[in-house]
């Protein structure tokens, strides 16, 4: 809030470089933990998660991408709207390779959750999409029936990490799997108000960050759940006010990617933890572990609270 939007906007191309150094900077030399380069370890403060810090450097490139290419085009033609897509694209594409080889499959489907809904608001022509849509229904049926009928050859492909993170998504179809069969038991048993406090009756992993909505759950029971979704709903809709008031188009494409952003995250988790989603290793904002998850979050609160307080002013940046 110090720094104010404006800032942010200014030197986001600082911030995108700079995040996607700390991206690289793991793949070479991180410390693999539970086979992942997904941390920086700082000796006397812990570790840090870069791939949290680059969802909002992204929204921000995004935004201003978008601000400038309305600036400059009234009635853009399908080309420029080509060409524009194609950058953005691109600017997406960078971090989730480099996040998708630590491996982290949950964080690029949340750059991609981002760029797709400011994207929603960016004014392009919608046969875009319906274009991007085909050509992802195309390529996941093609990745699809590899998996499920060429296991040998996909393994060959992609290799057998890739493998076994999908198998792990798709143990939900019969629920099976020591994490879902647990957290399902966990929640069964909770009733009204559940174990009380710090009282889970059944051990899962990832406990205290996938899946954090089952012990909550176990926790405090169906009277401790409705309060949670109570704040969560409250939390978006007062999000979703904002874009009512009179701000500039950065700050409404901002709004778009932590609104797609949290959305998507608060139904992931608490789909896959009730057996409704696959599993992908998604966590609840703002409640599940980790020191550069809420940091991040708290980040994104200054930014929306920057966007609440200000009055309406203009700005041109490049």
């Amino acid at each position: 809030m110090k720094l104010k939007n404006e800032y942010l906007y200014q030197h986001t191309w600082i911030l995108y470089i700079f995040g996607n150094l700390l991206l690289l900077g793991l793949l070479l030399f991180a410390k693999p933990i539970n086979n992942s380069k997904c941390w920086f370890t700082i000796p006397g403060i812990g570790s840090i998660q870069p791939s949290e810090f680059m969802k909002i450097f992204l929204m921000l490139s995004l935004a201003t991408m978008i601000h400038n290419f309305r600036s400059d085009y009234d009635d853009p033609t399908i080309k420029e709207e080509f060409i524009f897509i194609l950058k953005t694209f691109i600017i997406v594409l960078i971090p989730s390779v480099l996040t998708f080889l630590q491996p982290d499959t949950g964080c690029v489907l949340m750059y991609l959750v981002i760029y797709l809904s400011m994207m929603f608001t960016s004014g392009i022509r919608l046969r875009w999409f319906l274009i991007g849509f085909l050509i992802i229904f195309i390529l996941l049926g093609s990745f699809s029936l590899l998996y499920f009928f060429k296991e040998n050859l996909f393994i060959k492909i992609f290799g057998s990490s890739i493998y076994y993170r999908l198998e792990r998504v798709f143990n939900w179809q019969d629920g099976s799997g020591l994490q879902l069969e647990n957290a399902l038991a966990a929640i069964g048993s909770a009733g009204l108000f559940g174990h009380g406090y710090n009282k889970t009756p059944i051990y899962f992993p990832e406990s205290s960050t996938d899946f954090i909505f089952a012990v909550y759950a176990s926790n405090f029971g169906l009277f401790g759940v409705i309060i949670l979704l109570g704040i969560i709903l409250y939390l978006d809709i007062n999000i979703i006010l904002l874009t009512k008031r009179k701000i500039q188009d950065t700050d409404k494409f901002i709004i778009a990617g932590i609104l797609g952003m949290l959305i998507f995250q608060q139904i992931q988790n608490i789909g896959m933890t009730v057996g409704l989603l696959p599993i992908t290793g998604i966590t609840l904002p703002f409640v599940s572990y980790g020191g550069s998850s809420l940091l991040s979050y708290m980040l994104i609160v200054g930014v929306l609270l920057n966007i609440s307080v200000k009055k309406n002013r203009t700005y041109k940046f490049k």
